[in-house]
């Protein structure tokens, strides 16, 4: 009897996602999502247990009822301004939280392991593009909280016969370009949601975080990646690790960039029409540039994005925005 697939998060913008693809693929789901920024309606596939992450009864009781073999983790908080302020949720939730996941995995005998993490496991970046050997020096609580997630996991890994792809993602934009799902957190903070929030009407501006960066035209520039070629990163680790594959981290981004103004200038013309616009000095803690280098992405899972063009993946957020702004008005 084939084995299940526990995805954490899975109600959530990348785990919906990536629920999506491996039903596609035929793949035994179990979601667990407590639902508090997830929703239940993105969850195509599989069977959601609503809950908690760090509930140990209950992730062992899932696991086990449901044969386990495969966790996918992307359960966690995610806004860096909020992690500054209120650190402790986020070492709680995405710490400690994954703390208790792994001994649940050790216990259960799980197999593999793939891990949600992130470029900000890397703080500023040294001005060239990110190798997995990079510095890790974050500058904000949300990327410490991923990075001692890691630590755990390989740590875990040499104790233990689990595999684990832990995945460091860039800026994760657009929706599934079927239309079916999408990013919907309320309040988002990720660029081109903003931006496509404000095409359709639902914002009134945009604000541009400084201008004056030692970049081509003075906005940090930043490495976007479809959310739907992420979501095929994942599938191409499980299929790595069920070959029999050796515990890796990987960059998830397109190894180039586009500046901030790059990004509105594209919303504006597939919008067709200009947005509201507001210049504000830069924010602390914001590096001019954050670009993978994704050669042992492609070198190790031999994984081809689909979705590499700016223009495709803002018409797939602003379709989505139209989209949640007919569903609001005929609520």
């Amino acid at each position: 009897m084939a084995k299940s697939i526990l995805v954490t998060g899975g109600a959530g913008y990348i785990g919906s996602h990536t629920v999506k693809q491996l039903g596609q693929q035929g793949e035994k789901i179990i979601v667990l999502d407590d639902l508090s920024t997830g929703f239940e309606e993105s969850v195509l596939f599989g069977e959601l247990v609503v809950g908690k992450t760090g509930d140990m009864e209950l992730v062992d009781r899932v696991m086990k009822e449901h044969d386990v073999d495969t966790v996918m983790h992307f359960a966690a908080h995610t806004i860096v301004p909020e992690s500054v302020e209120n650190p402790l949720k986020y070492y709680n939730n995405n710490t400690a939280s994954t703390r208790n996941l792994l001994e649940c995995c050790q216990d259960n005998g799980i197999k593999n392991f793939i891990f949600s993490s992130t470029a900000a496991t890397y703080g500023d970046g040294d001005g060239n593009p990110c190798t997995e050997e990079s510095p890790t020096a974050p500058i904000n609580p949300y990327g410490m909280s991923k990075l001692m997630s890691e630590y755990m996991l390989e740590d875990l890994g040499k104790a233990c016969d689990m595999k684990h792809v832990i995945l460091r993602y860039f800026n994760v934009a657009g929706c599934d370009p079927d239309g079916e799902i999408g990013q919907s957190t309320v309040g988002a903070t990720l660029l081109i949601k903003v931006a496509a929030e404000v095409a359709v009407g639902k914002r009134p501006e945009i604000y541009v975080y400084g201008t004056d960066y030692p970049t081509a035209d003075g906005t940090g520039v930043r490495d976007y990646i479809h959310v739907a070629d992420l979501a095929s990163a994942h599938l191409s680790a499980l299929d790595y690790l069920r070959k029999g594959g050796e515990s890796t981290r990987l960059n998830c981004g397109y190894g180039h960039g586009y500046s901030v103004r790059e990004v509105l200038d594209t919303v504006q013309k597939v919008n067709g029409a200009d947005i509201n616009i507001v210049e504000h000095p830069r924010r602390a803690g914001d590096p001019p540039e954050l670009i993978a280098n994704v050669d042992k992405i492609h070198r190790t899972l031999n994984w081809t994005p689909q979705y590499d063009d700016l223009t495709k993946i803002v018409d797939t957020a602003i379709h989505w925005e139209k989209h949640l702004l007919k569903k609001q008005k005929a609520a």
